[in-house]
């Protein structure tokens, strides 16, 4: 529609529902609008994805859960977002900052600029661009149910995960048994999330016998999302037990389970399902590292995973613990074995590993992340826990 003013109607969207608006022309910006200040655009990691999207009306889920809309008109391509109804918490934040080459200085504004925006539910963004659609493609009416979801499978499920082995867990490929089952199984499985022992869920998930669960909707679908929010419910409290926080267990439960009622297959469902235990279970595995797992080396391990991008405090978290730094070092020496300072640059450490080896971001970028003084005080620190520099781990996962 050659007619139609884009600056104008992307402002008046950005402005009514409080969230970005971008529009392009044959892959070029047209115009964009932001109702927030953010100083780079967080949809930057998910172009290429969001670009892949062709049909009038889509929409993309990144990993935090947030959304992005999409329509398309001809040579136009409106993309609206992010937003999301719970927003990732500060860590997550800065670590999509850093995937978005936000410089250090002004990860702070990013993150202040994305819980600015408009929390919105997935349905309700895409009803708008629905209506939007009805005037840029030719009175087109389309409906939710027409719209499909929009996400790199692999992209979601861990490295090394093989669909037939989800399959012959939770999928068609199971045999259906004539007896409720699921009380063995249920305890066995959360057992191994609560101990964070993601070894032993890759080998039970291998040879799990299926599973009998009873019927608790009319429909096959309606049935499927049903199990996977009693699933999500069972894990968040196990997890709980296992020493992840309520709130992070909650907020994470409450996100797989708004992505479970947006999709419409069967195994995308089961697959969301086994990358669900999976996260759940690395986390726990995270925090109960070492040989024994107190209450005061949990509430460290949360702590220091949710402040792994900043310069982390002994100060700070004994203010947070209301205890004295002494007495916080001293008590958590002696029930672990090793020095506050220790295991602060082994999380980061750990933490640097994963960075190294799933992405490209230069050495530099991620010292400055981590929230060390200079690429040389990383260098030391790094190879002090991991035996090799930051270059030579990068260089073994390369050959």
């Amino acid at each position: 529609m050659s007619n139609v003013n884009y600056a104008y109607l992307a402002g008046a969207m950005a402005r009514l529902s409080g969230i970005p608006v971008r529009v392009y022309q044959n892959g070029a910006e047209l115009t964009r609008c932001f109702p927030v200040h953010l100083p780079r655009d967080p949809m930057e990691p998910y172009r290429r994805e969001i670009f892949e999207i062709d049909g009038h009306v889509g929409y993309y889920v990144t990993p935090y859960f947030h959304y992005y809309g999409v329509l398309n008109a001809g040579e136009i391509k409106m993309i609206v977002g992010p937003t999301a109804q719970i927003m990732a918490d500060g860590q997550k934040l800065r670590e999509l900052a850093f995937k978005a080459d936000v410089p250090p200085e002004e990860i702070p504004a990013f993150v202040e600029g994305m819980n600015a925006i408009l929390r919105m539910p997935v349905e309700t963004l895409l009803q708008m661009l629905c209506t939007v659609n009805h005037f840029l493609n030719g009175g087109e009416m389309l409906q939710l149910s027409d719209l499909a979801i929009y996400e790199e499978e692999q992209t979601m499920m861990k490295a090394g995960v093989e669909q037939r082995r989800t399959s012959q867990y939770y999928g068609e490929e199971a045999q259906p048994q004539q007896t409720h089952n699921t009380l063995a199984i249920e305890e066995a499985l959360m057992d191994i999330v609560r101990r964070g022992d993601t070894v032993s869920l890759k080998r039970w998930l291998a040879a799990a016998p299926a599973i009998k669960g009873g019927t608790i909707a009319g429909d096959q679908l309606r049935q499927i999302r049903n199990l996977f929010i009693v699933t999500a419910t069972l894990t968040s409290r196990a997890a709980i037990r296992g020493g992840m926080s309520e709130d992070d267990a909650f907020s994470l439960s409450d996100a797989y389970i708004r992505r479970a009622e947006l999709l419409t297959s069967h195994r995308r469902i089961q697959n969301l399902q086994y990358n669900m235990l999976l996260e759940y279970t690395e986390q726990v595995e995270k925090l109960r590292r070492g040989k024994y797992a107190t209450r005061l080396s949990l509430d460290v391990a949360n702590y220091v995973r949710h402040h792994l991008s900043e310069p982390v405090s002994v100060e700070k978290m004994a203010e947070a613990f209301y205890m004295s730094r002494p007495y916080l070092s001293g008590k958590f020496r002696q029930e672990t074995g090793q020095t506050l300072t220790d295991f602060i640059l082994h999380e980061k450490t750990e933490e640097a590993k994963r960075l190294l080896r799933y992405s490209e971001k230069p050495l530099s970028a991620i010292s400055a992340y981590l929230g060390f003084s200079s690429h040389a005080h990383f260098s030391r620190v790094f190879k002090k826990y991991a035996g090799v520099t930051p270059g030579e781990y990068r260089e073994q996962f390369r050959s």
